[in-house]
């Protein structure tokens, strides 16, 4: 069947500008991570997807080894983009990354020219595209220089390959603030910095979010659940089908401590007092602060991405209740 978005999508978004660019992103965005691949059903990505767009999600974020098996998700992404999304592709902001391991020998992994080009012309293949809207170095290489890596990012925004380039995982302010300032000389903005920020790890208060501030570049908060455990799903136990039970390579079950799920127990409280879930307060938190251009988040059911869009509806947190979570996080 004939996929027609919802003419109201884009009436309840709210769309934040990045950085100092001229581009806007939903708050929300919906990450292609875990349930994309060949574990699930292609019906179920369909949804995913559709769901996303109708409630006005304009942006899907890939990578290259996003499966299983890696590149699947960027596969299965090409079979959607001819069947729901090729008229549609100017309303999409679509994202991919390079940095981990994704093909045997040498040249595979890391940061060098020579994988990051490869590396987004095999992406775009899988996708079907000609161009995604941003690609993204994902992890920092020690052992290749930042101006290689910048290099390659600035080349592939002059073959026309990528609208922009970001950069993920750059932790460290410094590192972060040497990426930026290579691309700038080079004549090219850095759009973005993709990196992992909750509650539980509030890491731009650390430095990095005052270096994007002051370089005018936009955020976008990757694992702002927490993988979950900012849900109230782990409070009575860990449900037999959970990711930490049937895929823990991002939350295991030893993460779940008695002391964070006292604070998640206390925190969903308040997020009920607020009128909203858990996830929702802990979207909010995330985006408090118009730093933020977006959360990206994942999800294996429609209604968790229409639970998620619904994080603002209850309005900005109030001072007091940032202390109060505050308090509960020093606890």
């Amino acid at each position: 069947m004939t996929y027609i978005p919802i003419k109201e999508r884009y009436d309840n978004m709210t769309y934040r500008r990045c950085g100092n660019s001229g581009v806007l992103f939903p708050f929300i965005s919906l990450g292609l991570w875990h349930n994309f691949g060949n574990i699930t059903p292609f019906g179920i990505q369909q949804s995913l997807l559709r769901t996303a767009f109708d409630n006005g999600i304009t942006h899907f974020d890939l990578a290259n080894n996003y499966g299983p098996p890696y590149g699947e998700a960027e596969v299965n992404f090409g079979i959607h983009m001819d069947r729901d999304w090729h008229t549609h592709r100017d309303e999409l902001i679509i994202s991919t990354k390079a940095g981990y391991d994704m093909w045997d020998g040498p040249y595979g992994d890391h940061g060098s020219k020579k994988y990051l080009t490869a590396s987004l012309d095999q992406s775009l293949k899988r996708m079907h595209l000609d161009y995604v809207d941003i690609f993204y170095h994902h992890r920092p290489d020690p052992d290749t220089p930042v101006e290689e890596s910048m290099e390659a990012l600035e080349q592939i925004v002059r073959s026309g390959k990528a609208l922009y380039v970001g950069i993920s995982n750059y932790d460290e302010p410094e590192q972060t603030q040497k990426a930026i300032e290579v691309l700038k000389s080079k004549g090219i903005p850095m759009l973005i910095h993709q990196t992992n920020y909750s509650m539980f790890n509030p890491r731009l208060e650390h430095g990095l979010g005052e270096v994007l501030h002051d370089e005018g570049v936009g955020c976008i908060a990757f694992a702002p659940l927490q993988n979950g455990l900012l849900t109230d799903k782990y409070i009575h136990g860990i449900p037999g089908n959970s990711h930490a039970v049937n895929d823990p390579r991002y939350l295991k079950p030893g993460d779940i401590t008695p002391e964070k799920v006292g604070k998640v127990s206390k925190l969903n409280e308040l997020a009920s007092e607020r009128g909203q879930t858990l996830a929702q307060m802990a979207l909010a938190w995330v985006l408090r602060d118009d730093l933020v251009t977006s959360a990206l988040i994942g999800a294996s059911r429609p209604e968790q991405i229409v639970e998620n869009v619904g994080a603002l509806e209850a309005g900005p947190l109030s001072e007091g209740e940032i202390i109060r979570i505050e308090e509960i996080l020093k606890k």
